[in-house]
């Protein structure tokens, strides 16, 4: 582990000591959570758009022929009641 310093103001370094004490952990520990949970969360997100651009949208016809109708693109027979 790498050791670092920050600087905080005394209304956030008070929220942290209260908030690392009701965890049971320290500032340190806190801090590192912190960042490591924020870290996680953006790499979810870059991978999460990174698919979404690379999706490919599909024809939902070939050239030449009519599109389907609203029916047939929703024609879910397994979920609806008789």
């Amino acid at each position: 582990m790498k050791n670092i310093t920050i600087t905080l103001d005394e209304k956030t370094a008070a929220w942290a000591r209260v908030r690392a004490a009701e965890q049971n952990t320290s500032v340190s520990r806190l801090v590192g959570d912190m960042l490591q949970k924020q870290m996680s969360e953006a790499s979810n997100y870059e991978k999460a758009m990174r698919e979404f651009l690379a999706f490919k949208p599909q024809r939902i016809s070939s050239p030449g022929q009519k599109y389907p109708t609203r029916e047939e693109l929703y024609d879910r027979a397994g979920f609806r009641r008789c």
